[in-house]
């Protein structure tokens, strides 16, 4: 991204957020001018390889780079006594840690996204409720956990449909079509949380939750989009990111509020939407108004999750 175009997101993000944004500006900001220095570095103008891309690099250099067999790259899960040699049932900590997070989500629709559930599921792991100690963010780590699985589950369906494709045991869809059932099939993963979900979303804006949701929310955006079969190099490709993005955002407050018969609301709304990003036109003075949308999008959540909090409060 070019740096003109980074400072007029930057200029049009500092003139639509209030003070009460403050944090979310920094935030943003932060990330704005993270970017601005790893295009510093680099002399071309091509945008970032997506999510995709770089695992799929990455898997192969590293194994032609070392001569590793794909049961050599497989991670090292044994237990190392005194002597070298290793135990079956050793596990990381990472692996540890995943693994209560993944039994806490159980806990979920009864404690919400807190410290308790993931001590509900540790103490279902047979470990103590202290495990919780593991865990600097606490429910933040529990939220962004989720946000991960979900997010690895839309890619993984995303490259599936595609080889179909690719194949011929499937048609191609329509960009708009394609944009439309990704999003939804993301979303309805939220459905099984729906009624906590609010504090989840509040979690993850809080300030310093704000750079982690940015990068699993772009991650998302950026994988839909590589499956869409968009390959631009141009402004294009920030354009339609930054669309989309503001366009899950939005569509996501209204699920939350939802209570129509299988969210039918929230999919005309998305419907409807999802052909804005579609027909945008390919402007820079576009890429602010959407770069605006995003950063309203997030303080927009902020405001409602603030008021749904205030209401159940009262009750």
């Amino acid at each position: 991204m070019s740096i003109n175009i980074l400072l007029s997101l930057i200029v049009a993000v500092q003139g639509t957020l209030s003070p009460q944004g403050s944090n979310v500006r920094r935030a943003f900001h932060r990330t704005i001018l993270l970017q601005l220095v790893n295009d510093s570095k680099s002399d071309t103008s091509v945008p970032p390889p997506s999510y995709h891309e770089v695992h799929t690099a990455g898997e192969s250099s590293s194994s032609s780079a070392h001569g590793e067999s794909s049961e050599d790259a497989q991670p090292n899960t044994s237990f190392q006594d005194q002597s070298g040699e290793h135990g079956e049932d050793y596990e990381t900590e990472e692996q540890l840690q995943a693994r209560i997070l993944t039994t806490a989500l159980e806990f979920v629709p009864q404690h919400g996204w807190t410290v308790e559930a993931i001590a509900a599921g540790a103490e279902t792991l047979g470990l103590s409720s202290a495990s919780t100690g593991m865990f600097n963010n606490g429910a933040g780590d529990l939220v962004l956990h989720f946000v991960t699985q979900c997010n690895a589950q839309l890619a993984e369906t995303l490259a599936e449909q595609n080889n179909k494709v690719q194949l011929g045991q499937a048609e191609s869809k329509k960009t708009a079509e394609f944009l439309r059932d990704a999003v939804e099939t993301r979303l309805r993963m939220l459905i099984p949380y729906i009624d906590t979900w609010p504090q989840a979303m509040s979690i993850l804006l809080l300030p310093h939750s704000i750079p982690d949701s940015l990068k699993h929310l772009s991650t998302m955006v950026d994988d839909i989009w590589y499956y869409a079969g968009d390959r631009s190099t141009d402004v294009n490709w920030y354009t339609r990111r930054a669309a989309l993005t503001g366009i899950y955002n939005t569509t996501e407050l209204v699920m939350v509020q939802d209570s129509s018969p299988d969210f039918e609301e929230t999919w005309a709304f998305l419907d409807n939407r999802i052909k804005d990003v579609v027909n945008m036109a390919n402007t820079a003075k576009e890429v602010q108004a959407t770069g605006e949308s995003m950063v309203q999008g997030l303080m927009g959540a902020a405001i409602t999750l603030k008021n749904i909090t205030g209401m159940n409060q009262r009750r």
